[in-house]
């Protein structure tokens, strides 16, 4: 279908979720009486150098923008050729798995590293075909297409979930995934716990994602301290955990090889993992985990 669906075919943005009080909703259980599930989405993107940089970490010399932007495009670079190998032992040696979010082009330009998440039993999660925001993409539905496709030749089946470049969307975006087929998208960054969005085919849900305890939004954006991800994620882990008693929260930890991959910022990760595993009733997990549990009890009725 197309991208320029007739707007009347679809709900606008606000319509497309009920306002629910977290307080005053169907109950949601994790398993084993967990208080809070915890997501790892570890973001791999293939940049393009001929094209202006989607983050930078050094201004243009005089202000002025120059391309190929090497020094930034290098940036990234180093986090696929050294810091994604950092967050494979960090995890791996925790019994831990992530969720990848890959752009579908990276499935064969990384394939080393796309090859590494498989065999470690990793989630992949379409990020778009290129890391660009789905409001320049020419034909969303196509760029869907092709993504969806490339993780169902790499890793024999195809994503169940979504994070839009830059969780960026258009007033159709949520209809075409539906229709591709994905069962649940990380862009509605609304609730601590997985809600039902409507599309022109259905419901889509959305498993709690973050802007917060995000390292582009501490590392790239705010420029915080190395140590932002360990105090702040530490800080939002305790009152989730608390809340959890009564009401289970889902957590979600984001991160990105160039920034927290780097050796100034990987052992605050550890430590963070560290902190949240030393506590009981808490349920470490993909995306696709949160979701099976949601639609079990949302079948239930």
């Amino acid at each position: 279908m197309s991208d320029h669906a007739s707007p009347s075919t679809s709900p606008s943005t606000r319509d497309r979720v009920s306002y629910e009080p977290i307080h005053q909703r169907r109950p949601f259980v994790l398993p084993n009486n967990a208080r809070v599930a915890v997501w790892t989405i570890v973001n791999i993107e293939n940049w393009l150098p001929e094209n202006a940089m989607p983050r930078t970490v050094l201004p243009p010399p005089m202000g002025q923008s120059l391309l190929p932007d090497v020094p930034n495009w290098c940036w990234h670079e180093y986090g696929m050729r050294v810091g994604f190998w950092r967050f494979l032992d960090v995890l791996k040696s925790r019994g831990m798995r992530a969720t990848l979010a890959l752009n579908g082009s990276t499935c064969k330009l990384y394939a080393s590293a796309c090859t590494a998440a498989l065999e470690a039993g990793w989630e992949f999660m379409g990020h778009g075909f290129e890391q660009k925001p789905m409001h320049r993409v020419e034909d969303q539905a196509a760029a869907i297409r092709q993504t969806v496709d490339a993780i169902r030749e790499f890793t024999g089946k195809p994503p169940r979930g979504w994070e839009s470049p830059g969780l960026t969307e258009t007033a159709q975006t949520i209809d075409l995934l539906a229709e591709a087929g994905i069962e649940y998208v990380a862009d509605w960054v609304l609730d601590d716990q997985p809600v039902s969005i409507k599309t022109r085919t259905g419901n889509m849900v959305s498993v709690p994602y973050s802007v917060e305890i995000n390292d582009v939004v501490m590392s790239a954006i705010q420029q915080q301290a190395s140590d932002e991800i360990l105090r702040r994620g530490r800080d939002q882990f305790d009152q989730l955990y608390k809340e959890g008693a009564t009401i289970p929260r889902v957590m979600a930890i984001t991160i990105h090889p160039y920034l927290t991959g780097v050796p100034h910022r990987i052992k605050y990760l550890e430590a963070l993992y560290d902190y949240i595993l030393s506590h009981p009733q808490v349920m470490m997990c993909t995306g696709e985990e949160i979701l099976d549990v949601y639609k079990a009890q949302a079948a239930q009725g």
